[in-house]
């Protein structure tokens, strides 16, 4: 039996570096909105966004918090943008042992975007909204997944039993139950 296909949505922020120009007004909207209670202080660390800042060059990198990693990565790649060398760790959007980016500062916990879920839904990120120099821009999209049949409870059950009593216990149980059953 083939897999069916489906179509499921993706929701990302595309961030257009080029656009940037270090307000970080994307990280004050992200941390408000994750204090507790909400919206009542702006304590960057609890930002879900962060933006490496190189002011004398002119260079700004919005970076979202993504997955924890319970290792340090193996290798440390180098970046050269407009002559200077950057670690591969400085957009790094993971929350790892090697650093303090990205941690919750009370509980030490790992933060990851979560596009601002809220209820009431709102149509875009809040760090999207308050970019006023476009660089932070919302996308949705429908991606084709192969959909795998979720395999049938009684079939488990019966695998499990088969494995557990062996087929012919599991065969004569289900005819004496065939029997018994109402309008049989």
């Amino acid at each position: 039996m083939s897999a069916a296909v489906k179509t499921k949505t993706v929701k990302r922020i595309r961030i257009d570096v080029d656009k940037c120009n270090g307000c970080r007004a994307c990280e004050v909207i992200c941390a408000a909105h994750h204090a507790q209670p909400r919206f009542s202080s702006t304590n960057p660390a609890r930002a879900r966004i962060r933006v490496i800042r190189y002011p004398l060059s002119d260079i700004y990198v919005p970076v979202l918090a993504g997955e924890y990693t319970a290792a340090e990565c193996p290798g440390r790649d180098r970046y050269v943008i407009g002559g200077k060398e950057y670690e591969e760790c400085a957009f790094c959007r993971a929350s790892c042992p090697s650093r303090d980016f990205f941690k919750e500062p009370d509980s030490d916990l790992p933060l990851k975007c979560d596009m601002c879920e809220s209820d009431p839904t709102l149509e875009e990120p809040l760090c999207v909204q308050w970019c006023l120099a476009d660089a932070l821009v919302y996308e949705e999209y429908e991606e084709e997944v192969k959909d795998e049949p979720a395999p049938d409870e009684v079939d488990e059950g019966l695998l499990a039993l088969a494995h557990r009593h062996g087929w012919d216990r599991v065969r004569d149980a289900m005819t004496r139950m065939a029997n018994k059953a109402p309008g049989a």
